[in-house]
């Protein structure tokens, strides 16, 4: 669906986006992580032929978008992170005003407005003023312009920005729902935003790609944790298969270790302990969160950037 491959945008002597390559197929949610400044929004624009990369090339089902950027564009639902609206029109007339930029035949407006007005509640709002709106109806109002026409591809950049919690939840199952149909793209530097609507992250650190993955893998390492009676580590690092021991604290006399270990050794390394006497507490695949996949992207960011 989307191939990205050299991806470089350059302000004078800085560059924004550095090399970055990636490929997003058709249905996936990616989330499009960093921090402020890492290059998310830079590449969002090129993405959406609104900024012309430096270097690279962007492909959308099997389009270059350099030589067919109005197709691509038309396959494309936009929420830029401020997203430009006319406070003085109402919700029904703007949506109106964007179904004719977006292409929209005549005898199909109603209709597209409509479903528009319904996936995003917007329903008791359409014929106020959007300057009268709050800041989370607003965001609708972005999606909505960004749905009309039903798009293949479906760009969000910091959707939840400015929202309450109630706004928030509203619009991850707003998110979840869009991905039924189209493949979604969010940028965010909220680890929680990805964790609630995402399958697989790209994290980016000083406009480079440090991590690619889906978060299953990203969130389980191959490592277990193991809670036991004593200070029994070498005899952890003799068992077959444990390829790294490393001690992990120590609370109420238990001592804890985390193995670098595949899953599958759990009963393996529990039999072992057993046979040997020793009281074992806990036994448990060790999963990590995304602040720590996050602070682990940065850490390869910064040693990739080190070494230039």
């Amino acid at each position: 669906m989307i191939d990205v491959s050299n991806l470089t945008r350059n302000y004078g002597a800085f560059k924004a986006v550095d090399n970055v390559s990636f490929n997003i197929g058709h249905g996936e949610v990616v989330g499009l992580l960093g921090h402020n400044g890492a290059g998310k929004t830079t590449i969002m624009k090129m993405l959406t032929g609104f900024l012309e990369p430096t270097s690279g090339t962007i492909k959308v089902d099997g389009l270059d978008i350099e030589q067919d950027k109005s197709a691509i564009q038309s396959r494309i639902g936009y929420l830029p992170e401020n997203c430009p609206l006319w406070p003085e029109m109402t919700v029904i007339d703007y949506l109106d005003f964007q179904a004719t930029m977006h292409g929209i035949a005549d005898n199909k407006k109603t209709e597209a407005i409509r479903k528009a007005i319904k996936r995003t509640a917007l329903g008791e709002k359409a014929s106020q003023a959007i300057h009268t709106l709050s800041r989370g109806y607003r965001q609708r109002v972005g999606v909505a312009q960004a749905i009309l026409h039903r798009p293949k591809i479906i760009i969000l950049d910091e959707p939840t920005n400015g929202l309450d919690p109630t706004q928030i939840r509203q619009m991850r199952s707003l998110i979840k729902e869009l991905a039924k149909e189209a493949t979604v793209i969010i940028s965010t530097h909220i680890l929680q935003e990805v964790q609630a609507v995402c399958e697989r992250v790209l994290i980016l650190h000083s406009g480079k790609l440090a991590i690619d993955s889906h978060l299953e893998e990203l969130q389980n390492d191959q490592k277990i944790r193991v809670t036991i009676d004593g200070d029994w580590e070498k005899l952890l690092r003799d068992i077959d298969g444990v390829e790294l021991v490393t001690p992990a604290g120590k609370v109420n006399g238990k001592y804890s270790y985390i193995l670098n270990a595949k899953l599958h050794m759990a009963p393996l390394i529990a039999s072992t302990l057993i046979k040997s006497d020793i009281q074992l507490f806990a036994l448990a695949q060790e999963k990590h969160d995304l602040e720590t996949v996050f602070a682990k992207a940065n850490e390869i960011g910064i040693k990739s950037g080190a070494k230039k």
